[in-house]
């Protein structure tokens, strides 16, 4: 089948839609948002002088899209402070990064049981509207979440690819806002660079969607920064994907 991007918006010689995941696919930005704060605020609350951690401005600007680990030492950073890596198998209670780091994994897989995951229906539209027009779909996500979310949503088998933070950290690919999770996804699925999109609402996304040479990038607007994403890479900027959808 021959793809036909116009579509569902997008130029023509496109084959391959690499989408992260929350915040595009599903409503989990605000689970993520949740639960750096929870974690934050706790470990802020045995440093002197340190408000609690803002879950709009601090969660876009320092831990949006990235790996985790990676989320945890450019907040820190921001507040002057500073801690020892540890080890990924540290445990939540460790004053590590990787502790804090796990701290935020344990509290989001425990809202995600707890309250379920939400998909939005235009993105859900949007996806039966690209596979229909013979396009190949890939999901690239930092969380180590992305497939128990994928399942919750009944949606894990409407992709070709899943490159998720646990398939990049085994590979050791670098994480948003270096462009690898993306370029691995279209390897993957054999698809050129230039025929690939990235779907991204947050600012490293759309970053790493410009510095990969993507075909095209489209932001995602959830949060009240068209904008920014433009500013940081986004070809076109749309608040729901069924925009695009001709």
């Amino acid at each position: 089948m021959t793809p036909r991007p116009e579509q569902v918006g997008l130029p023509e010689g496109i084959t391959t839609l690499l989408f992260d995941l929350d915040g595009v696919i599903t409503r989990t930005a605000v689970v993520h948002a949740a639960a750096w704060k929870e974690m934050f605020d706790a470990y802020l609350a045995t440093q002197d002088d340190q408000p609690p951690f803002d879950p709009r401005v601090d969660y876009d600007k320092y831990v949006d899209g990235k790996p985790r680990y990676d989320g945890v030492r450019s907040f820190l950073a921001s507040r002057g402070l500073s801690l020892p890596d540890g080890d990924p198998s540290d445990g939540p209670d460790a004053a590590t990064v990787c502790g804090l780091g796990n701290r935020k994994n344990e509290l989001v897989g425990a809202i995600i049981e707890r309250d379920g995951v939400e998909a939005y229906p235009g993105s859900i539209k949007y996806i039966d509207a690209a596979k229909a027009a013979g396009l190949r779909l890939a999901v690239v996500s930092s969380s180590a979440n992305c497939r128990a979310i994928l399942k919750s949503c009944d949606l894990i088998d409407e992709f070709e690819e899943i490159m998720d933070g646990v398939v990049a950290a085994e590979r050791k690919i670098k994480g948003k806002p270096a462009p690898d999770t993306f370029i691995a996804a279209a390897e993957a699925l054999d698809a050129g660079i230039e025929q690939s999109v990235v779907f991204e609402d947050a600012l490293a996304g759309v970053e790493a969607g410009r510095a990969g040479g993507f075909g095209y990038v489209v932001g995602v607007n959830r949060v009240g920064q068209a904008e920014a994403l433009k500013e940081h890479g986004a070809d076109i900027v749309v608040d729901d994907l069924e925009e695009l959808i001709s």
